[in-house]
């Protein structure tokens, strides 16, 4: 069970890299809770200079003047009461955890799509619904006991920045109240366990053979791609539209046909450019009747 001190009383690490761990870090700075140190992942290299850009988790926390660090087994000389997790990106060891209780904010209903990529692996189901956990960290992967939970419809136009946006701002809520209230006694899993594995280069790639709604799914996930004359086309916004046949690829204006449906096109990213209206795109290519996306 955690130590339920007074807020004021409470010394926390808090462990997070991507921008979804932004939120909660703010907020719980802003609670007034004593953060000692917070732990990210390394900066990375971006772009053709070689430079190194810190992780946004970073980047708030010096902006709030907190201390911060890549280095995990920093945690051993802090006399911390708890470590919160949120999307940090690495394995805690069990040393590490006997060393500090965690908890995780968890964007999935455990024990269904633990591991990497729930919200990618919930949209690329079609599942109705996801939500949100905040559970105890143990050495299983995303095994531990749940102290709160809640469930959060999954839009079918939302894209998986703005549901984990959403999820995100659930998932801050139910934090801040284990803070308030109480943690409490973590209630154990129950139900089928399922994985989200990452998601692989080639699954963002769209095969128009398929369902129109299996391929919008797909453009959800904001990195689908498919190719015109050999050349890669991002496929940044699109709309189902199920009147009409066409044959799979088949552009017709915007529209483009799927095994089933078609997809009716809004912004594309062609190889080596910036974003465009699928509209201007389209008027600025040579489409014939063996046009076909995915060739």
């Amino acid at each position: 069970m955690l130590p339920e001190l007074p807020l004021e009383a409470r010394k926390i690490a808090y462990l997070g890299t991507p921008d979804i761990a932004v939120t909660p870090l703010k907020s719980l700075h802003q609670l007034g809770l004593d953060i000692a140190i917070v732990v990210t992942g390394k900066d990375k290299r971006r772009g053709r200079g070689g430079q190194t850009t810190p992780s946004p988790v970073k980047i708030e926390s010096e902006r709030l003047g907190l201390p911060v660090t890549h280095d995990l087994s920093s945690l051993s000389g802090l006399n911390v009461d708890l470590g919160v997790v949120v999307a940090y990106g690495h394995i805690i060891p069990e040393s590490t955890l006997k060393q500090v209780p965690m908890v995780n904010l968890h964007f999935s209903l455990l024990p269904k799509w633990r591991g990497a990529a729930p919200v990618e692996r919930a949209i690329l189901a079609g599942d109705p619904f996801t939500g949100v956990c905040v559970m105890e960290v143990g050495k299983d992967l995303d095994t531990g006991g749940i102290y709160r939970k809640e469930t959060v419809p999954l839009n079918t136009n939302k894209s998986l920045s703005a549901i984990r946006n959403d999820l995100c701002k659930k998932g801050t809520e139910l934090l801040i109240d284990c803070f308030k209230s109480g943690f409490g006694i973590p209630l154990p899993q129950s139900g089928e366990a399922s994985y989200a594995n990452k998601v692989k280069p080639d699954e963002h790639r769209i095969i128009w053979s398929q369902g129109a709604e299996e391929i919008h799914r797909i453009i959800r996930l904001e990195n689908a791609w498919t190719t015109l004359n050999g050349k890669r086309l991002q496929i940044l916004e699109a709309k189902i539209e199920m009147a009409g046949r066409q044959e799979p690829g088949e552009i017709k204006g915007t529209l483009v046909g799927a095994g089933k449906g078609n997809l009716d096109l809004i912004t594309v990213k062609p190889e080596g450019r910036k974003k465009i209206s699928a509209k201007d795109w389209i008027n600025g290519i040579r489409v014939t009747d063996d046009t076909r996306l995915g060739e």
